[in-house]
């Protein structure tokens, strides 16, 4: 080990084969951040395929039921995202829900919103949690098995895998990871809860379920149709909460 370096029990790990201490966190209170009651639908917003903006989006997804809800943009200018996301946000605080910010840390802490959803290429989760604080919700996104064990490590809140099935809703998806892959990682998470996402329907919903998800994460089946948001909403929290998971493997 290297002059200086010292390893402990606090959570922090010392890499000096270089020359240097590295602190790799590890949180060894990582139960504090898994402390999250997800729910079973996950809505996440786009205004492309709505044609409504997020603000609109979140009313429509609360008057259906929706307690946690994330906003998701990636072709706005940020400036014009900030405004519709401040404007979604009271929306939401106001009936009583969550709202996270996809990939955008610097947004989520400009509005105080109750979290961020990180990709592989985004800020580090351990970054994010430092900036936004213990209370912040934090998800990560994974779309193979390494991925997923390696993130159990991370200050997150949640998991998310995927795409389960063919999606539309991203220009350059990961491969498809089917319901073998979620049932894989389903035995790694640990107690962090895991999300499903990419072409999850209606109608696939029951069977991501069984493969272990605690919840999925919806577009195109409740945001497509803007007339239908909150009848979506509605009709799919009342058919998935039916539905059981599979035998926890944690």
């Amino acid at each position: 080990m290297s002059p200086g370096c010292s390893s402990s029990n606090t959570g922090e790990s010392s890499l000096s084969s270089l020359g240097f201490c590295f602190s790799l966190i590890v949180i060894n209170d990582s139960a504090l951040n898994v402390r999250l009651d997800l729910p079973r639908i996950y809505p996440i917003t786009d205004t492309r395929l709505s044609r409504l903006s997020h603000a609109e989006q979140v009313a429509r997804l609360i008057e259906g039921g929706a307690s946690l809800i994330q906003l998701r943009d990636k072709f706005s200018a940020p400036r014009e995202f900030y405004r519709d996301a401040a404007a979604a946000l009271q929306i939401a605080h106001a009936h009583g829900a969550k709202l996270i910010i996809n990939d955008r840390v610097d947004i989520a802490l400009a509005l105080k919103a109750d979290g961020v959803h990180l990709g592989q290429t985004d800020i580090p989760a351990a970054a994010a949690r430092r900036l936004l604080g213990k209370e912040a919700i934090i998800g990560f996104s994974t779309h193979n098995p390494e991925q997923a064990k390696l993130a159990t490590a991370f200050p997150v809140d949640y998991l998310a895998f995927g795409p389960i099935f063919p999606t539309s809703t991203k220009e350059s998806p990961d491969p498809v990871t089917g319901l073998g892959g979620l049932a894989a990682v389903a035995t790694i998470k640990g107690p962090l809860p895991l999300v499903a996402i990419g072409g999850i329907t209606l109608e696939r919903a029951p069977t991501v379920f069984k493969a272990g998800a605690d919840s999925v994460a919806v577009i195109t089946d409740l945001v497509a149709d803007p007339t239908r948001i909150a009848e979506n909403m509605s009709e799919m929290i009342s058919l998935t909460y039916a539905v059981p998971n599979a035998p926890s493997q944690s």
